[in-house]
């Protein structure tokens, strides 16, 4: 098994525990890392989750790492985007909630607020929506060579 099989193979399998820990609303995310439980284990198994999306998808489709075609260069690039983005979700989530278990209220501030909540859940969904539709894109495209 070469590197690129098994880091696709790996991100596959963390995305899927992640997805499953997550639907199952396992104990597991809400142990807690710190003495004043403030810092659950599932903000950082949840990270390794939304990191792992896009990296499967990266390392599972060959033309998304070294692109030929044009439109093929453009989901390259997107990918990358969400990368990014999937990389830095718990600092930016942190700065919108204010601390490390994502919690927000009533409160008026942005920080906290119901205007930050609604940007964490658009860039958490975002993300997974984001590698979905690449994904999607792609097979598409794929479809369209196929019939020219």
């Amino acid at each position: 098994m070469n590197k690129r099989v098994f880091w696709f193979y790996g991100a596959l399998l963390v995305s899927i525990i992640v997805l499953v820990l997550l639907f199952t609303r396992s104990s597991v995310l809400t142990i807690a890392l710190d003495k004043n439980s403030t810092i659950p284990l599932g903000t950082f198994i949840t990270w390794a989750g939304i990191i792992s999306l896009p990296l499967a998808l990266y390392w599972g489709i060959y033309n998304l790492r070294k692109p030929s075609l044009r439109f093929h260069k453009f989901l390259a690039l997107l990918l990358k985007v969400v990368l990014v983005i999937s990389l830095l979700w718990v600092p930016i989530s942190y700065g919108l909630a204010g601390n490390l278990s994502f919690t927000f209220s009533e409160t008026t501030t942005f920080q906290g607020g119901q205007l930050a909540m609604r940007i964490f859940w658009i860039l958490s969904y975002g993300i997974a929506i984001g590698t979905i539709s690449i994904v999607l894109l792609y097979w598409i495209s794929l479809v369209f060579k196929k019939n020219q």
